[in-house]
């Protein structure tokens, strides 16, 4: 049973440029490698082949999984969301209880997620934690440092 992968235009945009990479870019190259590693003679010792055919098995791998996804992809524009909740695509801010600091988070797919540009995965424990509250709700998450505690002070979709 195939089931859905939310992620947004972005996200969805960036899968199709890494396969179209993929097929058209890396594919050819890597196929060019094999055949001068061949040239080389001797199959059986030839680090060069290995690695071209190693290098091979990775890309039509990484390429079966990104077709797999974009087949199963749900686009979702958050311009076109409106919530008093915290959804897929929302941008968070909440205020940090025990740092005394605000922090920004953009709920994204699991292939978006960039913890450096403020986007966290749906399916993170933070991100977990925050789907369904409301604004000025006081949320408690379990992460690897410990306990913290978070208030929403703004939920957006842009």
């Amino acid at each position: 049973m195939s089931r859905s992968i939310p992620m947004t235009e972005e996200g969805y945009r960036n899968l199709q440029e890494e396969l179209k990479r993929l097929v058209r870019v890396e594919r050819p190259r890597v196929v060019q490698d094999i055949a001068e590693a061949r040239s080389h003679g001797d199959l059986s010792e030839n680090a060069e082949y290995d690695a071209a055919k190693n290098r091979q098995s990775f890309i039509e791998g990484r390429i079966q999984e990104l077709n797999d996804k974009i087949a199963r992809a749900q686009v979702i524009n958050p311009a076109t969301l409106n919530s008093d909740k915290v959804v897929f695509g929302a941008s968070v801010t909440l205020y940090d209880v025990d740092a005394e600091a605000e922090v920004t988070y953009q709920i994204v797919g699991e292939d978006e997620a960039d913890l450096k540009h403020g986007k966290i995965s749906v399916t993170s424990p933070v991100g977990r934690a925050l789907i369904g509250h409301r604004l000025e709700d006081e949320v408690c998450i379990k992460v690897p440092s410990g306990l913290r505690t978070y208030e929403i002070i703004a939920i957006e979709f842009k």
